[in-house]
């Protein structure tokens, strides 16, 4: 089998490719060239994947594995699929995942297309997750990967049935440490490099506010006529004027620093009315609620039932928690928990496991007010 490694630069996905490689695949790392970092003249990307100077240690890396390598451009499916959605969303009042639209859009979807015209059969990535064949339906299962610490589960339940059964992940039943340590023994330039921490497209400086403001006058949208970025009010729950703000995209439910206003007691933003250009904040337990709204809900195989019980997730390093996912006819669905949860931000993901195997990854939705 012909495989393609989607080679970040970093020490797992060219572990990944390390490991197929050696159980006698035909591996072919591929490269992608997502964003111009410099663009918008900060060129700052510390702690960011996928910059020039990792695409050269990919390249690196193939070499010492002794695979080809290819860097190909998806500057601009990133930028519709990715880049473009990330920037509405914070001015709707949301708090978008990048990674999980990139995954499906990017990486299983354009990066596929193109490893086909290389004779590739299925693409890999560095992830931690497992894959199992179900034996009695027959389909592909998304599983935890064995080191719950690194699991990224979480990023990946968008993908469709036919999408996971053309990826492998074949870091799955590894540790971090054991990973860094095949990549040392086999001489690896990255295998002490630090893991990326940050959303890859947004710049040090400024931050996803900053981002947001310089993307969306580049598109050419007047900032000033858009509800999520005019200036509004700071509201308490208890209805109490509390100051104004810039704009709803600077902020994010759940925020406890950076409100620009004073007092006594810790507030948090507890939710963002872009229409209305309005933050509300309040204390800690106004962000306790126990049922959660979504939106484009989708499983890895389509339940009979339209109400289950479910363990969902609604924060990547968010405790799974027993709800109840009550599904609509249209791709929405709501989930009801069994004791309450906090912030759970719209345009973050919910993802969902089974409770009779909390290993297995049923699907996710996004949610929504």
């Amino acid at each position: 089998m012909r495989i393609a490694v989607a080679m970040s630069g970093g020490v797992d996905s060219s572990v990944a490719a390390l490991l197929l490689a050696r159980e006698g695949a035909d591996v072919v790392g591929l490269s992608m060239h997502l964003w111009n970092h410099d663009r918008d003249g900060s060129g700052a990307a510390e702690g960011r994947c996928c910059t020039l100077d990792d695409l050269a240690t990919a390249r690196r890396a193939a070499e010492k594995i002794g695979i080809p390598h290819f860097v190909l451009n998806l500057e601009r499916q990133f930028t519709e699929a990715v880049v473009k959605p990330f920037v509405a969303a914070y001015l709707a009042g949301e708090t978008p995942i990048p990674c999980t639209s990139c995954n499906t859009q990017v990486k299983f979807r354009s990066l596929l297309e193109r490893a086909a015209g290389l004779g590739c059969d299925a693409v890999a990535t560095g992830h931690y997750a497992r894959l199992e064949r179900d034996p009695e339906s027959g389909s592909v299962r998304l599983l935890r990967a064995r080191d719950e610490s690194k699991d990224q589960t979480y990023f990946l339940y968008d993908l469709s049935a036919a999408q996971l059964e053309r990826a492998r992940f074949p870091l799955g039943d590894l540790t971090k440490d054991e990973v860094r340590e095949l990549a040392r023994e086999a001489g690896l330039p990255n295998w002490n490099k630090p893991d990326s921490q940050e959303v890859c497209f947004v710049p040090n400086a400024g931050g996803p506010a900053g981002f947001v403001k310089r993307e969306a006058e580049s598109l050419g949208l007047a900032l000033p006529s858009l509800p999520g970025a005019r200036r509004g009010p700071i509201e308490h729950v208890d209805g109490r004027s509390m100051g104004e703000h810039e704009g709803v995209y600077h902020f994010t439910v759940g925020q406890r620093r950076g409100l620009g206003i004073a007092t006594g007691d810790p507030l948090y933003v507890v939710s963002l009315d872009a229409e209305n250009a309005r933050v509300v904040v309040g204390p800690r337990e106004a962000l306790a609620e126990t049922i959660v709204p979504l939106r484009d809900v989708s499983f890895v195989e389509t339940p009979r039932e339209t109400e289950l019980r479910v363990l969902a997730r609604i924060r990547y390093r968010h405790p799974e928690q027993a709800a109840t996912l009550r599904l609509g006819p249209r791709g929405e669905g709501t989930l009801r928990f069994d004791e309450p949860v906090r912030a759970a931000a719209p345009g973050q993901s919910a993802v969902f496991f089974d409770p009779a195997r909390p290993e297995w990854l049923l699907g996710g939705g996004t949610i929504t007010r």
